[in-house]
């Protein structure tokens, strides 16, 4: 029997919220969580959600996971190893060659793809695998997570100064939004062999969002543009206790930022949710409200 949807990356946020939005919307039968790991298997099935085992690492896995799927959701792996990357990315590729791949993209370069930013880099390469590869695939340029501001910006409750090399439009976007357009473009279909762009429809700055973060939560907090050299510089000692090489490889995203590569907005997520995605502003305003010392998990080195 031929398995519709098969979701990886399950455990994680984007992959979660796609997956919520299927078993909310469709029958049990159609769909199946996937992650590295055996042991989460019984929290899946726990909940009649059918569970396999798909590890970037391991082909056969994958190879074995893969069979009968029609629809493969495909999350990057999160490593700023860009060998490694590629390495899990080709194997990836190379198991899934029989069916529809949605890959979970960045929007940096909206639908162009000669951004030079570190993160996008990646992205480009697996593109382009699975264009050689002759995949049936989508690639999802999603917009920057509106929940990950602190992290783009070195923000913490108790910072006085953000300091940055750049400041540029953003698209930000929230998570929980992005995982329910992503889930309906899946299930819509078609899309072959395309790039989309799933982005909210306005734009914020660094600076803007200082703004507001003064005045949401009555602090005084400063904004500073600095060189590459003095913002690497600056973190070395990191209060998440992220490592130097994370703010060396941040640099090229501020450039990309700056030449407004994140500022794209396409129509398409207000088509797929049948409603205008909550703007940027809204999202974090809503969120200081909520938790003047919102945080978030990433910018922490040992939170993941």
């Amino acid at each position: 029997m031929t398995l519709k949807y098969l979701i990886t990356g399950a455990t994680g946020g984007l992959g979660a919220g796609v997956l919520s939005y299927m078993v909310a919307n469709l029958p049990a039968s159609e769909y199946a969580a996937a992650s590295s790991r055996e042991e989460n298997r019984k929290r899946f099935e726990d909940q009649g959600i059918a569970f396999r085992v798909v590890n970037y690492e391991d082909p056969q896995s994958m190879e074995s996971a893969f069979e009968d799927v029609e629809n493969l959701f495909f999350v990057s792996t999160n490593t700023f190893d860009v060998e490694k990357r590629r390495n899990q990315h080709q194997s990836f590729v190379d198991a899934a060659k029989k069916m529809n791949v949605w890959y979970t993209s960045l929007a940096f370069g909206g639908f162009e793809s000669n951004s030079k930013a570190d993160v996008q880099q990646a992205h480009l390469m697996t593109e382009e695998m699975m264009r050689q590869a002759d995949i049936n695939f989508t690639s999802i340029r999603e917009g920057l997570y509106t929940d990950a501001f602190p992290v783009f910006m070195g923000w913490y409750p108790n910072t006085s100064t953000v300091y940055l090399p750049s400041d540029g439009p953003i698209a930000f976007t929230l998570r929980a939004e992005l995982s329910e357009a992503t889930a309906r473009l899946m299930i819509r279909g078609g899309y072959d062999r395309e790039i989309v762009l799933v982005t909210a429809q306005e734009n914020i700055t660094f600076s803007e969002i200082v703004d507001l973060i003064n005045e949401t939560t009555g602090r005084n907090v400063q904004f500073k543009l600095v060189s590459p050299e003095e913002f690497v510089a600056l973190k070395a000692e990191d209060e998440g206790g992220k490592p130097a090489g994370f703010f060396k490889a941040l640099v090229s995203w501020y450039d990309g930022i700056a030449k407004g590569e994140t500022a794209a907005v396409d129509p398409l997520m207000v088509d797929l949710l049948g409603r205008d995605p909550v703007s940027p502003r809204d999202a974090i305003r809503g969120m200081l409200t909520e938790d003047r010392d919102y945080k978030w998990h990433q910018n922490y080195a040992k939170r993941g």
